[in-house]
């Protein structure tokens, strides 16, 4: 029996769409952890690509000497002396590619407390982060969440079903536009994020996977390694390159990661670079942020 139309038409997409673009010109750096100087518009844009700032971070822990969970009641932890909701609104009329996000969670509460996710119950936390996001969310005329939990009390089920639920409801209710996760390669973290993964990464846009918290020092042949085997984990999503501005961990931007990137985008592999972070950045003259932008941007 001869196949009919619909499965060779079927088979014809399935073949195109490995042979088609899974590189993506999107470029993303965190911003607003570190410093209270740095200022969107002292990040160099390039036109030609797809630009996202990730305000760093809004964390569901009170602020103060406390520093107690508040089950997915966020508040901001970012500096907002120069990353307030007119120069988010500024920077977005200036340069129309430009997008912004918030993460959630970061490593520690800014005194040296793991920034743990601890809910009371998945339907509690959920409710409390739909509603404390959303005020953020519009108040600062964001575009979208990064998931950044980095320390877990509750297991890998729960926060799949915490942070998918959230994720799903706020994309419904369109409060934003789009979502990341931003894993790095540790058992307790790759055990949630996968979780996370397997049963909600239809809903999630982008993987900011961490390659700078593998040890300083790999080289350009072992981070193409690590990418392909995250986007074996991750299969389907657009994965980023990433470096992290000092080149204290992974393969560093004056170690080869340039030349790392221009490996996977000649296997049509890359999905953006992200950068953390803007803060430390601004010290070193944003060369290299300028250099990711101008790969992202070219045609080789």
């Amino acid at each position: 029996m001869e196949p009919s139309n619909f499965i060779l038409g079927a088979l014809f997409a399935l073949v195109l769409s490995s042979c088609n673009a899974a590189n993506s010109n999107l470029f993303r750096e965190y911003i607003g952890a570190e410093s209270s100087s740095v200022k969107l518009s002292d990040v160099p844009i390039n036109p030609d690509v797809e630009f996202h700032f990730i305000v760093s971070f809004a964390i569901d822990y009170s602020h103060g000497n406390s520093t107690l969970p508040t089950n997915g009641k966020f508040n901001i932890f970012w500096e907002t002396k120069n990353l307030g909701p007119s120069a988010i609104e500024s920077i977005k009329d200036r340069d129309k590619n430009v997008k912004v996000a918030v993460s959630l969670g970061g490593d520690t509460v800014g005194d040296g407390k793991n920034a743990s996710f601890d809910p009371k119950s998945i339907s509690s936390w959920v409710n409390n982060a739909v509603h404390s996001l959303t005020k953020i969310i519009r108040k600062y005329n964001l575009d979208g969440i990064d998931i950044d939990y980095e320390h877990f009390i509750a297991g890998p089920d729960t926060f799949a079903e915490c942070i998918g639920q959230l994720i799903t409801t706020l994309k419904e209710d369109r409060v934003i536009s789009f979502a990341s996760i931003a894993p790095f390669n540790d058992d307790q973290v790759q055990s949630h994020y996968l979780a996370l993964w397997r049963k909600y990464g239809h809903v999630i846009d982008y993987v900011n996977f961490q390659f700078y918290a593998y040890d300083k020092g790999i080289s350009v042949t072992q981070f193409v390694h690590f990418f392909h085997e995250q986007a074996a984990n991750y299969g389907g999503g657009e994965i980023l390159a990433s470096f992290i501005s000092d080149g204290s961990g992974g393969l560093g931007p004056n170690d080869g990661f340039f030349e790392a990137c221009r490996e996977l985008k000649r296997e049509r592999k890359l999905g953006g670079i992200f950068v953390w972070c803007a803060d430390e950045s601004q010290k070193l003259g944003f060369q290299y942020e300028k250099k990711s932008q101008e790969l992202l941007a070219s045609s080789y």
